[in-house]
């Protein structure tokens, strides 16, 4: 996935691409560290929603629903991007 997103940035001419190696390796960088963070959002998502799972479970709310507004919120909060 790094060499097409530095291959694809290259060829739009986005960025002066020196070396292409030092490249993927930043873009793959920033990848893991995007990917953890979401992860970590997600978990504490979850973890918010089971800490009301009873009153969720006695308003018949849809999960997967809140599950998403909560994340979209954590999200927010964080100044991060899904």
């Amino acid at each position: 996935m790094a060499q097409a997103i530095v291959k694809r940035l290259a060829a739009k001419k986005v960025v002066d691409i020196r070396d292409e190696t030092a490249a993927r390796a930043a873009v793959r960088h920033v990848l893991v560290d995007d990917f953890v963070a979401e992860e970590r959002l997600d978990a504490d998502a979850r973890r918010l929603l089971l800490e009301h799972a009873k009153a969720i479970k006695e308003s018949a709310a849809d999960y997967r629903r809140l599950l998403g507004k909560v994340k979209e919120k954590l999200a927010r909060d964080r100044g991060f991007t899904l």
